[in-house]
C-alpha cells in the first residue's frame, strides 16, 4: 500500500489513508473479500446488504469482512426502497449493522431521514449517495455525515438530470458544508487529483472497479471489459424514469424499445431486468443478457489486477498530476 498522498475530511472521518470508495456493487458483487480488499488497500469499501436477502448470511458477511480486514472499519450500502416488505429488511439489516459495529453506511434510493437517527444512534457514519447536488442539500440539512453526488458518467443510476460528474465536482463542493465525495467517470488518478482541487474530499469508483482480481466475476468478462473503450454503455428504463447505465447488449436493447415505444408498465420491463439474469451473466462470463453496470470509466480499465495494484496506480497517478500542475504555476 502506497503512503499517506491526501488527507481530507473524509479520511479523516472514516480513518482510511486514500480518498477512495469503492462503491457497493450488486446483485452479491461488492462481497466481504473485495471489501476487505479495498479497505487493507487504503479506501473504503460497501457490502451490498441486498446481495445477501438471508439475515444470517448477511451477518456472516460483515463478520468475514471483518476477519479479513484484520479489525478495521468497513462500509455497507444499504438500498432505500419503498417496496412491500422493505421496511421490515431495512430494520433487520440496520440491528446487524449495529450489533457487528459496522463503520459507515451507503444510502441510496429514497430520502435517509427515517434510518439516520437510528443508524447515528449506533454511531454509523452515513454517506448518502445523490445524483445532483439540489438533493445534496437536502441530504445536509437531514444532517447525514457525507454526501456522494454522481454525475451523468455513472454506470447504474446516474439519475435523470443528465448532468455531468465535471460540474457535479466543481458544484458540490460549494452548495454544502458537510464532506463531498463525487462518483461517475472516476478512474484515473489525476481525476482524483482534480476533484479535489475542485473541493471534494474523495472520489467513488465502481465500473473501473469491475476487472478487480478480488471480484468473483468471470474472467471472461472482465477480459471483456478490458479490451472494451467505453463506449458500449446505454442509459435504459428511461420510460420508468429509474434511469440505468449499463452494457448495451441483449437485454439493454429490449429495454431501450420499451422505453421508445413509450411503455411504463414495470411487468412489460421485468423479463429483462430481473437480477439472476445479471449474476448469471457474471457467474459464466456470457454478458448478452442481464442489466449489467456499465460506465465508461472502463476505458481506464486495462488489465485485470489487485484492488491494491489498481490504487497504487491511481495514487502514482495522482502524484505526477500534482506535480505538473505545480509546473504550470507562474510566480506572482
Amino acid at each position: 500500500m502506497r503512503n499517506q498522498l491526501f488527507r481530507t475530511r473524509i479520511t479523516e472521518m472514516l480513518g482510511i489513508p486514500h480518498p477512495i470508495l469503492c462503491g457497493g456493487m450488486g446483485p452479491g458483487v461488492s462481497d466481504a473479500n473485495y471489501v476487505a480488499s479495498v479497505v487493507n488497500a487504503g479506501g473504503m469499501g460497501f457490502v451490498v446488504a441486498a446481495g445477501f436477502p438471508d439475515m444470517d448470511e448477511f451477518r456472516e458477511q460483515l463478520r468475514r469482512c471483518r476477519s479479513l480486514t484484520s479489525g478495521k472499519g468497513f462500509g455497507v450500502n444499504l438500498y432505500l426502497s419503498g417496496q412491500a416488505g422493505a421496511t421490515e429488511r431495512l430494520r433487520q439489516q440496520m440491528r446487524i449493522l449495529a450489533e457487528e459495529e459496522v463503520l459507515c453506511v451507503e444510502t441510496s434510493g429514497g430520502s435517509p431521514e427515517a434510518v439516520l437517527p437510528s443508524l447515528q444512534e449506533a454511531g454509523i457514519k452515513v454517506l448518502h449517495k445523490v445524483p445532483a447536488v439540489r438533493y445534496a442539500r437536502s441530504a445536509a440539512r437531514l444532517g447525514v455525515d457525507a454526501v456522494i453526488v454522481v454525475g451523468n458518467d455513472c454506470g447504474g443510476h446516474p439519475g435523470t438530470y443528465g448532468i455531468s460528474s465535471m460540474v457535479q465536482a466543481a458544484h458540490a463542493p460549494k452548495e454544502v458544508s458537510i464532506p463531498v465525495v463525487i462518483g461517475g467517470g472516476i478512474g484515473t488518478g489525476s481525476q482524483l487529483a482534480a476533484t479535489l482541487l475542485m473541493g471534494a474530499d474523495a472520489v467513488l469508483m465502481g465500473s473501473r472497479m469491475l476487472v478487480a482480481e478480488e471480484l468473483w466475476i468471470h474472467r471472461q468478462y472482465q477480459e471483456r471489459l478490458v479490451a472494451s473503450d467505453g463506449t458500449e454503455s446505454i442509459i435504459v428504463k428511461t420510460g420508468l424514469r429509474q434511469h440505468h447505465r449499463v452494457l448495451n447488449n441483449d437485454s439493454a436493447k429490449a429495454v431501450a424499445a420499451l422505453d421508445a415505444a413509450g411503455a411504463s408498465d414495470f411487468e412489460s420491463y421485468r423479463p429483462h431486468v430481473m437480477g439472476t439474469l445479471t449474476t448469471q451473466a457474471y457467474k459464466t462470463g456470457d454478458s448478452r443478457q442481464g442489466m449489467l453496470d456499465y460506465g465508461p470509466s472502463i476505458v481506464f480499465a486495462d488489465a485485470v489486477q489487485s484492488v491494491e495494484a489498481i490504487f497504487d496506480s491511481m495514487l502514482d497517478d495522482a502524484r505526477h498530476a500534482m506535480r505538473r500542475l505545480e509546473g504550470l504555476r507562474c510566480n506572482g
